[in-house]
Parts: C-alpha cells; structure tokens; sequence
C-alpha cells in the first residue's frame, strides 16, 4: 500500500512576497499561511515605483480577489484544481515566544511566533517557514522550525539551462557532404527524432565537420554559413550561431548567455547595424546598477553627465565596429549620423519603463541584472538579451 504524501503548510515571509507576488501558487496542493505581521509590512511598501512596491500591490489585489466573501481567518480555497488553500494567521502568541528568546519585538519574530502557533495547531501537517532571509532561516532552525528559501524563479546551475545547441559526434560524411552540396537534411539524417524550433547543431565526424540549425519551417537541418556583421567576424562555432539567429528575420528573440569578454554585445551590435534598414532605431540599453556609494544621485554633472560613466562599455563596443573602418568609408559617417540623428541611441534602461516603441532593434544589455516583469510584444520590434 503506497505511503500517503503528509500535507504541508507554508508560512510566507514578506520577503518572498517582495520577490514574487504569485507566490501564493508555487506550492502545489499545499496549504498556504500569511501571518498577520507580512501584511502590516507590506502596507509599508505599496506606495513607490520599484519593483517592490509593485510586487506588493498585486500580492494584495490577489489576496482581495481570492478571499471574496470569506473571512481571511479560515482557509480559503485556492483557484485552480489540486491547489491548497490558504489563510492569514492572526494569532502570534505562543509558549515558546520568539519574542522573549531574542530579546525584541520585531516583525521577524513575530513571525516565528505565527508558524510556531500553526505548528501546535497542525500536528498532522508539516509547517514550514519560507524566507529569502538567511538570518530569519537561522533563527527559525534554532526554535526548530523548518525553514527554507524560496526557489521558485531561481536559476541553480547556470549549466542547466537550455544552450541553443548540441554537439553531435560520428555523423555520416554522407550526410555532411549532403549539407554542403543541397544545404540542408533530415534530423533523421543526423539521427535526431525531435528538436526545439531554430536548435543549433555541430555535425561531427572524423575527418570533416558542419555547422547547422533546425527551420521550424522547413523542418529541415540547413547549414550554417560563417559571415561577418559589419566586418565583425565570429571566432567560433558559438558565435557564428549568435550572428547567424540575430540576422535571422524569422528570431524576434533573441538571448545570449557567456561569461564576460565572449563578444555578446559587440555581436549584438553589429549584427544590429548590419540589418539597420530594416528598422526605424536601433535602442541598446543596459540596467544602471551602482556599486559601492557611486550612486548615480552623488556623480557630478546634469543627468547625461551621471549616466555617462554607467553606458561607457556600450560606447567602447560602438568605437570598435566603427573602427573597423576608416573615416572616409561610408560605414564610419552612417554610424556617426545614427548617433547623430538619434537612429542609434543608447540609454540606461530604467528610461524605457511606460514607453510604447515599435519598429525598433532592441539590445538590452548586462540582461542578468534584470527582474522577472518584462513584457514583450515581439511583433513590434526584434529584442536581444546580452
């Protein structure tokens, strides 16, 4: 007879909601607690423009939404089929007060108090305290309660996520030469059953070697040629497929991922200058990320003057292509009117925020420093990720 699965309840802290305001239905068919003490704190962040001010508000029109005509005291279903329910936890008092043991009445242990409450009250069930505070994990443990971080959106191995391509070792010399001669294959030719829509292939055997992707709309294996974009040259299999996806008309989406100095953005801009024709600008945009007291309220100077220090790596990749030739060449003055002109205009990226753009190449730069909320609509611009 298989072991039934133990139900669990989650007590969320404000921080998880802070970073996810969804957070509610990461849990499965699991029960879902809010101590009072998170919607006090969060009655502190509603009001701003940040993103935690914004995850608030919607964490509590959610809360407003579900609770209905139910009283927040008792377990209210959850939508959707197979979920828990959830509730807010009034009651903070308990024998064993986290208050008292850590000598302060702060939100932190009063939230300790709220999970150790449902914990008496739930014999049957497993409480578990959710955080993305290391310290209130620590102090949880230490009264012996479960706690654990919030991995819901979190990326755990950067070597976990989807590449692009594969490597696929021993192919036919048949089937090779039949791509450079017709220009494309089977995936059955390369032994392959199924593949993601424009999946990247190195084609390997022992004497020769080819570079190619999957057209979703031919469903064919086509080749992949090594070209330049704006006499950028790429210098591996990797970048040959970066440029090869960025002036693909079709890709409206386009991500790079690679340590630094592996030419993600000097890619991304030639390949943008290449195909400029096809768009009204060309917007490369990074977010502002301060480091140590440099905030950009403490740089001299009016606002271009304090941005300028943080879109300097920007303007470097930019003199480098335009380096490339001399200042007679027709290239070298179309780049400098763009600029000029503001066909080309480089920006933080915070400046984007509310704006409607269409017909644009949109580069957004240093993309690992952004949040989950960003909204696309591809079929108004082309957009990469660097």
């Amino acid at each position: 007879m298989a072991k039934r699965k133990q139900k669990k309840i989650f007590v969320l802290d404000t921080s998880v909601i802070l970073y996810n305001h969804g957070a509610l239905h990461s849990f499965d068919d699991n029960d879902v607690a809010i101590p009072i003490t998170v919607l006090e704190e969060l009655d502190n962040f509603k009001k701003g423009n940040d993103i935690k001010n914004f995850e608030a508000r919607e964490f509590i029109r959610i809360m407003d939404r579900l609770s209905g005509k139910f009283t927040l005291q008792n377990w209210i279903p959850l939508d959707g089929k197979g979920k828990g329910s959830f509730k807010v936890v009034m009651n903070e008092k308990s024998e064993l007060d986290a208050v008292k043991i850590f000598g302060e009445n702060k939100p932190d242990h009063r939230i300790l108090n709220a999970a150790i409450v449902l914990a008496n009250e739930n014999p049957d069930k497993k409480v578990i305290l959710v955080t993305k505070d290391i310290n209130l994990r620590l102090k949880a443990k230490s009264l012996s309660i479960h706690a654990e971080d919030f991995e819901t959106g979190k990326v755990k191995d950067v070597d976990s996520l989807y590449s692009g391509k594969s490597i696929i070792e021993d192919v036919d010399k048949a089937v090779i030469d039949k791509l450079y001669i017709e220009g494309s294959c089977t995936l059955a030719d390369i032994g392959e059953k199924a593949c993601h829509p424009n999946h990247y292939f190195i084609l390997k055997n022992n004497r020769t070697s080819a570079l190619g992707f999957f057209n979703p709309v031919t469903k064919l294996v086509e080749r992949v040629e090594k070209r330049q974009a704006y006499k950028i040259s790429p210098r591996n299999a990797e970048q040959v497929f970066a440029i090869h996806a960025i002036m693909n008309p079709d890709v409206k989406l386009v991500t790079l991922q690679g340590v630094a100095g592996t030419g993600k953005t000097l890619i991304a801009l030639a390949g943008a200058l290449d195909q400029k024709r096809s768009f009204k600008q060309i917007y490369l945009a990074r977010p502002i990320v301060p480091l140590s007291n440099k905030d950009i309220g403490y740089l001299p100077g009016n606002i271009k003057e304090k941005i300028n220090p943080y879109m300097e790596p920007l303007w470097d990749n930019l003199k480098f292509i335009q380096n490339q030739y001399s200042e007679s060449d027709k290239e070298f003055k179309v780049i400098t009117n763009a600029i000029d002109s503001e066909k080309l205009v480089i920006t933080p990226l915070a400046y984007i925020r509310g704006r409607s753009i269409s017909n644009v190449c949109f580069i957004v730069d240093e993309a690992q420093n952004l949040t989950p909320q960003i909204k696309l609509n591809t079929m108004k611009y082309t957009l990469m990720f660097v």
